[in-house]
This record gives C-alpha cells, structure tokens and sequence, in this order.
C-alpha cells in the first residue's frame, strides 16, 4: 500500500506539489482567520495544599497536620487569605494570595 503511495507520488509530483500548496493555503487562511479570545483571567491566584494521613480522625489531622501549615502559612507576605478544611484521613488548605 505505502509503496505504490510514493510511486504514485514520484510519477505525479505536480500534483503532490498542488497539494502541499492547497494545504499550505489552507494553514494560513485559518491562522488568519482564527478569532483570538482575550478575556484576562480576573481571579485570585490560589493554591490548594492537600495532605493524607489515612486512617486519622479530624482531630488528630487538625491538629498534626493542618494546623501547622496553617499557621506557617499566615505570615508570608502576599498572603491574603489562608483556609482549611480537615476530614477523615486528609485535609485541605487553600491559600489565596495578592500580586
């Protein structure tokens, strides 16, 4: 199959050129066409610590391991809001921040 493919294409090289060409064309025409979206993204910036001790009850991840980070975590600078979240076996800060 592929080698008749590239007979084929040896004994026709004005039309795998015009192909190339139609493609080339076609490759352009969209890129300047293309509608260009240019929304800022407007939301804080914000970054999720998710930590697992499995088998732990809230209380001892609350205390062993989210209250830690959290209070590491209040006296950076650019810190805007620090918040945690502890359940069974994990718990979650999210931390959001300033520019």
């Amino acid at each position: 199959m592929i080698e008749k493919i590239i007979e084929w294409s040896a004994n026709n090289r004005f039309f795998v050129i015009l192909i190339y060409l139609v493609i080339i064309g076609a490759g352009i025409y969209s890129v300047v066409n293309l509608p260009v979206d240019a929304i800022p993204d407007l939301s804080e910036n914000q970054v999720i610590i998710f930590t697992e001790w499995m088998g732990r009850s809230p209380e001892i991840i609350e205390n062993q391991v989210t209250y830690p980070i959290v209070s590491g975590l209040q006296g950076l600078p650019h810190v805007k809001a620090v918040r945690a979240s502890s359940m069974f076996g994990m718990s979650f800060v999210f931390v959001t921040g300033q520019e």
